[in-house]
């Protein structure tokens, strides 16, 4: 058999590179015979560049950017061509604040990293957005910019309070270049489905915050652009992506960015079955994860999808609605402790027991 061997990170312990070695190291001592075909992926989140970088090649270029507590912090920015790469994670990311001081957190280095990008030639920027530890609705990466307003805009959310002026950066700040928001989220920036109530508990915002903070950004869009609030995506990264909005960037679905990099299509056709997987999959999954956007190039190919997953939290009902055949948690298989304190193992095991079941051999 031909297996497409396409998995994200499973955060917190293996990278989607790692994941994709340690399916196929456990699947190859089961099915020695069948062709693997190996497409990490990723959807804007953490793991971006590197995996972009594995399918097209192209230079990094080293730089160090502030941190979301101002702290120095190094990234890398990939360069394809006149194409450039950037990873909002490596200068806001959430293992960067470990849900530290939340309104604190500052998108300042995501725009310096776009500094970078533009003074390395790029003509067109796409940033992978996800995996933030921030929620100051872009304000940082505009003050980095070159962005003036009549409260300070680099001290994350905590420092919009009153903001009732916002002038923008010169447009040609980054030297024409196209910008494109490479995110699967959807939501806009303030109000139920914002970025606030949405995804700032698991930032580290306490409930009884959200409110305020909520309204914090909702000055900061009166301030600006209300309309540009309400479309899809400004609340992508803790609002990053309503801060690139006002920039003039146009939104991508992250995954299919990738997807499209890698051919991921036309090596599922080749394939006779698809694997990906990450470290939690439930429903939320449908909302531009990894494994749905996989299902989704599968279904299209006509081949089926099985997923390998630390937990599994849906029913079958749920996982045939996302397009997926089957399910595997690595939980259930091997343990929490062993998934967590050898995941490369436990995931190789748990690829094996799935080949058992799926390879012809």
């Amino acid at each position: 058999m031909r297996i497409l061997v396409a998995p994200d990170k499973f955060a917190g312990t293996l990278t989607a590179v790692e994941a994709a070695d340690a399916i196929a190291a456990g699947w190859r001592r089961q099915a020695p015979e069948d062709e693997l075909d190996l497409a990490p992926m990723a959807d804007g989140g953490p793991g971006f560049v590197d995996v972009l970088h594995a399918a097209l090649g192209g230079d990094l270029l080293a730089v160090t950017v502030r941190g979301p507590h101002a702290e120095p912090t190094p990234a890398t920015v990939l360069l394809v061509g006149t194409t450039a790469y950037v990873e909002a994670a490596q200068a806001c990311g959430l293992h960067l604040t470990g849900r530290e001081r939340p309104e604190d957190a500052t998108t300042y280095g995501v725009g310096e990293l776009l500094v970078a990008a533009a003074g390395a030639g790029a003509t067109r920027i796409v940033v992978g957005l996800g995996g933030s530890g921030t929620n100051d609705g872009g304000a940082g990466l505009l003050a980095a910019l070159g962005a003036t307003a009549d409260r300070p805009l680099d001290r994350g959310v905590a420092g919009l309070g009153g903001i009732t002026r916002v002038d923008l950066p010169a447009p040609d700040r980054l030297g024409g270049a196209e910008l494109v928001a490479a995110s699967d989220v959807d939501n806009p920036l303030t109000g139920l489905f914002g970025a606030t109530k949405v995804f700032g508990p698991q930032k580290g915002i306490p409930e009884e915050r959200l409110p305020e903070v909520d309204g914090r950004l909702e000055e900061l869009a009166a301030a600006t652009d209300r309309r540009l609030a309400l479309e899809k995506g400004a609340g992508a990264a803790g609002g990053l992506g309503f801060g690139l909005l006002l920039l003039g960037a146009t939104r991508e679905p992250g995954i299919e960015l990738v997807a499209g990099a890698l051919r991921l299509s036309e090596r599922a056709r080749e394939a006779d079955l698809v694997l990906t997987g990450e470290g939690a999959f439930d429903y939320s999954s449908r909302g531009g994860k990894v494994p749905y956007g996989v299902a989704e190039v599968a279904g299209g190919a006509l081949r089926p999808c099985v997923v390998l997953a630390g937990r599994v939290d849906v029913g079958s009902r749920e996982m045939r609605a996302l397009g997926v055949e089957s399910a595997y948690s690595l939980v259930d298989a091997v343990g929490e402790e062993r998934a967590l304190t050898d995941p490369v193992g436990a995931l190789g095991d748990l690829a094996a027991r799935v080949a058992r079941t799926w390879s012809r051999e």
